[in-house]
């Protein structure tokens, strides 16, 4: 199943008004590069020398971080592993998910133009440094996982 999507200003209003939980699904040197303030890093993806591997702790992190009713907003670069992020978060249980689909670096088109302006672009708060518990380092150590 598909979760509704948002746009990045929807999404900073809901996680100052609602306060929902930002995933930052890109790997963790893309999120290291920056990211929305107060985000979350479990990436969808793991990036290896030359390639990147599907996460397979993604899930199992999810359920002991965030209860199923958690209010969740998901975000990648620009949109693609947020809506397969999204989709099997909603297809495990997580009934409060929505999708940020123009991610960190704006929703591109069939040719490469940004069709909506990303978080960054739209100059929403940005981080660098992951605040405590956050990082995919925290959460995949808390759960009994690899780096």
């Amino acid at each position: 199943m598909t979760a509704p999507t948002i746009d990045p200003q929807q999404a900073l209003e809901k996680m100052e008004d609602e306060d929902y939980a930002y995933i930052d699904v890109r790997t963790v040197l893309e999120f290291d590069a920056g990211h929305p303030e107060g985000a979350y890093n479990v990436p969808w993806l793991i990036q290896m020398p030359g390639s990147k591997v599907p996460n397979d702790a993604f899930l199992a992190v999810m359920k002991k971080t965030f209860p199923l009713d958690a209010k969740l907003i998901v975000g990648c670069q620009a949109g693609g592993r947020s809506a397969k992020a999204a989709a099997a978060l909603v297809d495990a249980g997580f009934t409060g998910v929505l999708d940020q689909c123009a991610g960190y670096g704006g929703r591109k088109g069939a040719f490469g133009q940004t069709e909506e302006a990303g978080w960054q672009a739209s100059g929403l708060p940005v981080a660098i440094e992951a605040e405590d518990g956050r990082s995919w380092a925290a959460l995949s150590e808390a759960e009994g996982g690899s780096k």
